[in-house]
């Protein structure tokens, strides 16, 4: 990717240096268990905020634990110098298309943290990977996640990553649009299999404003090189929950999806990328996901 202005996010919440403890301060952690749950919550495709919202429970806090022990590496201090490009990039597209619609756009933080950290939601913990709190406005980030990205789910690239990242802001102007809120509440009216549905509709939109923002991003500011849309439909294959539960258990299970499908995210993904329109986005209103 290219960003040629460089310019970086003023909403970059910087928890890296709590050393995994979070800004807990009353000594809040996570057990054992909880991260094995989460583990598998993430594999069979369910919603890790599910784990989230329970996950806490009080614990003294190890005098280690304050501070982290080793200093950050100039690569990861890199990426976080990425991840806040990438993040000012979606301010300045969805603040223009926002406006244009007669509309007023937000911008949400980032919390940059190692190991876990304390949201609106719950609390966070890097093994289930970046997450968007509807409840404070805010994407949460280890960095850690992108060399998983790259080593373990073989999805390699800066455009990888700026699609995660994106994904997560697509929560975020789901949130300023109600949309999170209406899907919410259907999900507490209907059936667990009914609400997986619903909610694999939210993620499925999620990847498509993902695609449009690299639309207005690229033809604004031509941020996009050889190779980089093949970098995000990558990540999008590995991370569908077929692929995820293929991996996992051996087999897959439809009915238990919570994001969607490789081909499915890929789909959608490409439809906002193309398109580049906030309508062309509707997963709630079409037979073919």
């Amino acid at each position: 990717m290219l960003f040629r202005n460089g310019r970086e996010s003023d909403n970059i919440e910087d928890r890296r240096d709590d050393g995994g403890g979070g800004g807990f301060g009353g000594g809040r952690s996570i057990g054992v268990g909880t991260v094995v749950l989460a583990l598998v919550a993430m594999y069979f495709g369910i919603d890790p905020r599910v784990v989230l919202d329970t996950a806490s429970v009080t614990q003294p806090r190890p005098a280690e634990a304050v501070r982290r022990s080793a200093p950050r590496s100039p690569a990861e201090d890199e990426l976080a110098r990425f991840a806040s490009m990438v993040l000012a990039d979606t301010e300045d597209t969805w603040g223009t298309i926002f406006k244009a619609s007669g509309g007023r756009y937000k911008d949400p933080h980032m919390v940059l943290y190692t190991g876990a950290t304390r949201s609106a939601c719950g609390v966070g913990q890097a093994a289930m990977g970046p997450f968007y709190c509807p409840a404070d406005q805010k994407v949460y980030l280890d960095l850690s996640f992108f060399n998983e990205l790259k080593n373990r789910f073989r999805a390699p690239g800066d455009f990888a990553q700026a699609y995660v990242i994106a994904h997560e802001v697509g929560h975020h102007v789901q949130n300023l649009l109600g949309i999170s809120e209406k899907v919410q509440q259907a999900r507490e009216r209907v059936s667990e299999r009914q609400g997986n549905q619903l909610s694999v509709r939210l993620e499925l939109q999620a990847d498509c404003l993902a695609g449009v923002w690299a639309h207005h991003a690229d033809r604004s500011r031509q941020v996009l090189e050889a190779g980089d849309v093949e970098e995000a439909l990558g990540a999008a294959t590995a991370i569908g929950d077929d692929r995820l539960q293929q991996q996992s258990q051996g087999r897959v299970m439809p009915d238990s999806f919570t994001h969607g499908s490789s081909a499915q995210r890929v789909r959608w993904f490409r439809i906002g990328l193309e398109k580049g329109a906030l309508k062309s986005c509707d997963t709630f209103n079409t037979a073919k996901l």
